[in-house]
């Protein structure tokens, strides 16, 4: 289940980061969609280690 929330992070923040990085050009999407996708794979599983973690 934590794996599953990592992979929702990661999908959720990396579109929002390729899309804000697409109002720019195309090395911007790239690199905002690579740090949301970092950052969503980090605060998914973190959200589900303090709430709903064992």
């Amino acid at each position: 289940m934590r794996t599953l929330f990592g992979w929702f992070g990661m999908f959720v923040l990396g579109g929002a980061g390729w899309w804000l990085g697409e109002l720019w050009a195309l090395p911007a999407a790239v690199v905002l969609g690579a740090l949301g996708s970092g950052l969503g794979l980090y605060w998914g599983r973190r959200l589900f280690d303090e709430w709903l973690g064992d």
